[in-house]
């Protein structure tokens, strides 16, 4: 129950979950998470507390946004003393149809729920219906054991046929059980190598294999993914398999059957001296080879393999085909994700600009994924010489740093769109003011029309001859603001910003803004990614990395950009993060 709590809080980023059943004059949470105590310790609330007897009594889903604006829940205790604001709860059903309480998500703010969030918790609450409904059979099956415990001495024979009934009932709800884990467990994965990681603790309960494998299709071979978490792991010695091999995968693949081999005999006798060498190190007796099968194509080949050998019967056999299907669908998610990942990846990379090489300016900069690999962010820097005021002059550098609204792969691309726009919009508009630039940005959005939501800071570093202060001009679409760091140490907020970048703003006026930087200064701009966590104060963040440049600004830049990143990304960012840092000489 309280790995149900744990779902419905990861998914729908909540702090506090329930799995609640109503009793008399109280409810009992047997799945719970982020509830204070004392109720955490007593796995209870008094029906004063409860807002799950509102679903009871309903027979309804209760969806409540902000709990100080309902007439029905605003005095409720839970109010004040559980900090219920937000409320979504699930009817849980018996096998009948009776309400025995509610999956519950609640937020300590308002919120606004949305379907498709609406429609994960409604899933959860079946399976968690179907967890109940499972552990109510198991009571009644209990409870009929012991009848016929009771009956054993009068009938030998009755009691022989209802241990057999018993344990055919008790395999039945083993491998339900199962083929919920297998779905429940392999719907949060995020790669192969999550996917094989979890295999063996899934397959455990039917028939208790010593091994399980996961190979998968690619090309005119079988690739095997090897357990992550064993380094040493015999399988490691074959990493790859011609589709031709003489092996009980590659046989799998080949006819998209389950192949089975029921002893070593059998394998030595049909399979290459190659595969009983595998086999014979791997420790096992019996194989079972499972085909893959994707929504479109065969995707590879999962390996169950007994030290001892072992009988697999119907029941087994249609479990573990069933379980082969849940895990066919992780590996085809889980080729999708690092397939996009991957081109996101390099495509966002790929489009980071190589820093020009200053004359006399310090230019540094950093990029740092997102913890999460599926967080693809639009972030990105840029850095580049303007041309030569007049011959011999020393170039101005304008610099770049945005963030564009999104994490996938469309805002990778949208974002190598704006950086590119952005240059040539530069180079159209001597004598190139950042605020003209951007009006300019704006004004093409809007005609194009190109889908672009962020914010961004655009600035221009005019040199200025040994021992005088450079000038920085800059304009502010939105962004986090630039932190300036003096030579004697204090950190300047450059806060002046205006609208963020949005095709709704074609029309908004931009400003710029000019600071001198005496000799020794250092200018930071970042990203959001860096200051911005969920539960946290931005402006504390901002503050926080203030004292950071402050301390470490004589620092060299790369080191005072590795020392920022390293003590700002606890807990890791769920963003990708950048940092950019000019000094003057």
């Amino acid at each position: 129950m309280d790995r149900f709590a744990r779902l419905v809080a990861r998914l729908l980023h909540v702090p506090v979950a329930l799995v609640s059943l109503a009793e008399d004059g109280r409810q009992i949470l047997p799945g719970m998470l982020g509830l204070p105590e004392p109720w955490a310790g007593r796995r209870a609330l008094p029906l004063s507390h409860a807002l799950c007897r509102h679903v009871v009594a309903t027979e309804r889903p209760l969806i409540v946004s902000d709990a100080r604006a309902d007439e029905r829940l605003r005095t409720s205790p839970a109010f004040r003393e559980l900090g219920v604001v937000s409320y979504g709860g699930m009817p849980l059903t018996d096998g009948d149809g009776l309400l025995l309480g509610a999956l519950c998500a609640i937020g300590h703010e308002p919120r606004s729920w949305d379907p498709a969030e609406l429609a994960d918790l409604e899933d959860l609450a079946a399976a968690c219906s179907a967890e109940l409904r499972q552990r109510i059979l198991s009571a009644q099956l209990r409870s009929a054991q012991k009848v016929l415990e009771t009956a054993r001495a009068a009938a030998e024979r009755a009691r022989g046929e209802a241990e057999s009934l018993r344990r055919e009932a008790q395999t039945g709800l083993d491998h339900a059980e199962l083929l919920l884990k297998t779905s429940e467990e392999l719907a949060q994965t995020s790669g192969l190598d999550d996917v094989r990681r979890r295999l063996h603790d899934l397959l455990a309960g039917v028939g208790k294999p010593s091994y399980a494998g996961l190979l998968v299709a690619d090309r005119n071979e079988l690739r095997r993914i090897p357990d992550p978490d064993d380094v040493s792991s015999v399988e490691r010695e074959i990493l790859t398999l011609p589709t031709d091999a003489a092996f009980p995968s590659a046989r799998a693949l080949r006819e998209g059957r389950t192949v089975f081999v029921p002893d070593r005999e059998a394998l030595v006798a049909a399979y290459s001296p190659d595969a009983v060498g595998l086999f014979d190190r791997l420790g096992l007796t019996t194989v079972m080879c499972l085909p893959l099968w994707g929504s479109r194509a065969l995707l590879g080949v999962l390996a169950i393999g007994w030290a001892r050998r072992h009988e697999v019967g119907i029941t087994e056999r249609a479990t573990l085909t069933a379980a082969s299907g849940y895990i066919a669908q992780a590996v085809e998610r889980a080729q999708y994700l690092d397939e996009r990942i991957s081109v996101a990846r390099e495509l966002q990379e790929a489009m980071l600009t190589d820093l020009p090489l200053a004359n006399r300016v310090e230019v540094s900069a950093l990029y740092q994924p997102a913890a999460d690999d599926h967080m693809i962010g639009g972030d990105w820097y840029d850095a580049y010489h303007l041309p030569l005021a007049s011959p011999g002059a020393e170039p101005a550098l304008m610099v770049t740093v945005g963030d564009i609204v999104g994490h996938d792969m469309h805002a990778a691309t949208v974002m190598g769109q704006i950086r590119s726009m952005l240059r040539q919009a530069t180079l159209d508009h001597p004598p190139y003011s950042p605020a003209t630039v951007l009006a300019a940005l704006d004004a093409a959005c809007a005609v194009l029309p190109v889908e672009a939501g962020g914010t961004l800071v655009h600035a221009r570093l005019d040199p200025a001859p040994p021992a005088m202060p450079w000038t920085l001009t800059w304009s502010n679409a939105g962004h986090p603001p630039p932190l300036l760091r003096a030579p004697d140490g204090r950190v300047h907020v450059l806060e002046a910003h205006d609208v963020l970048l949005h095709q709704a703003f074609k029309d908004a006026s931009r400003t710029e803004h000019r600071r001198e930087l005496m000799p020794g200064s250092t200018l930071l701009l970042y990203t959001d990614g860096l200051v911005e966590r969920r539960g946290h104060d931005i402006e504390a963040a901002i503050t926080q990395l203030a004292g950071l440049l402050n301390r470490h600004g004589n620092d060299p830049l790369p080191e005072l950009l590795r020392r920022i990143s390293e003590r700002m990304a606890q807990p890791p960012p769920e963003d990708d993060v950048v940092l950019l840092a000019l000094r003057v000489p």
